[in-house]
């Protein structure tokens, strides 16, 4: 039966076995390593699985070097953590190491303890940037379902609020690309700022990709925290249009059939789902029906939010799910 465990593969041209420190820590982690000696090889390996970490054997010289600055120059494998071991003779070259893109370099002037912590943190830096959206800065969908699942095991009363631009792919379609970048991250800076704005650290922020944002919040702030958002989204959106199209507040766009119709300016749809009627399981169950109340948030005109009133069949009207 084929392994399971997350790999870490250790590329050593001279085919030097496995330090001992790092055998050890990779069995504490419960991880699987696998040595590898030809270059190639570790690249396919990369990109065929992205694995938890590479580690290069410092003591290939100019062949490791070579590798750490391939995979780092392809935006797929440069999110895989590099670490080197530099052997005695190669600490004076620790500076090529991270001018060639690794993301940590271990020397023998660390202690085995020390060495590590030092892979410790880098796993724990390299997890938390993968769940970061690169483009926003904002986490990704894994915490995103973290927080939810937090709030739920809480107890607390809140609001998972779906997020998501109108007519986006028309504003694509019509300026570039570069265009509907800007207006995401101005998007994502509207929800961050305003959600923080108002309630600190009681509020999250979250991007799942593209123009879809969550934010969860307590129940009740859902109003005043999203009649904010809108405010502002629509004061600012109007000024990323030229302005024969913003006076017009609409410009002529192709439909699928290639018909010119008409194309309001962008608006917000937020679709809200809270557990003030419902006891929710699983945060796929409150993403699904976020998604939902987000849909029909999109049928409504203008920038809106949309709370789900629905409720269990066997709650009454008030429970905090406790």
């Amino acid at each position: 039966m084929r392994d399971k465990r997350p790999t870490i593969l250790f590329f050593s041209p001279a085919r030097r076995s496995v330090p001992d420190f790092l055998t050890n820590w990779v069995r504490g982690k419960g991880l699987l390593v696998v040595p590898m000696p030809d270059a190639a090889e570790v690249e396919q390996a990369v990109l065929r699985s992205l694995p938890a970490l590479v580690v290069v054997d410092a003591e290939g010289g100019a062949r490791g070097l070579e590798l750490c600055a391939r995979l780092k120059s392809d935006p797929y494998s440069a999110i895989v953590p590099v670490a080197v071991l530099a052997g005695r003779h190669a600490t004076d070259r620790v500076r090529e190491w991270f001018t060639a893109g690794a993301d940590e370099v271990i020397t023998p002037l660390f202690e085995p303890e020390e060495q590590a912590s030092r892979l410790d943190g880098l796993m724990t830096r390299s997890e938390r940037d993968v769940a970061v959206n690169p483009s926003t800065r904002l986490p990704g969908t894994t915490d995103i379902e973290r927080e939810i699942r937090r709030r739920m095991e809480d107890g607390e009363l809140f609001a998972v609020c779906y997020a998501d631009l109108d007519h986006f792919k028309e504003y694509n379609d019509r300026y570039s690309y570069n265009d509907g970048d800007r207006v995401i991250y101005l998007l994502s800076r509207i929800l961050h700022d305003v959600v923080k704005g108002i309630l600190s650290k009681k509020g999250f922020v979250g991007h799942i990709g593209g123009d879809d944002f969550i934010f969860v919040i307590p129940f009740d702030a859902i109003t005043e925290v999203c009649s904010e958002v809108l405010e502002v989204f629509d004061t600012i959106i109007p000024y990323q249009y030229n302005e024969q199209d913003r006076r017009a507040g609409y410009y002529f766009g192709k439909d699928r059939r290639g018909q010119l119709h008409r194309v309001p300016l962008m608006t917000l749809s937020i679709g809200i789902v809270t557990n003030q009627y419902r006891r929710f399981a699983h945060p796929a169950q409150v993403s699904e029906l976020a998604t939902e109340m987000k849909s029909y948030a999109k049928t409504q005109p203008g920038s809106v939010f949309v709370v789900d009133r629905r409720h269990d069949p066997e709650r009454e009207p008030g429970s905090s799910g406790e």
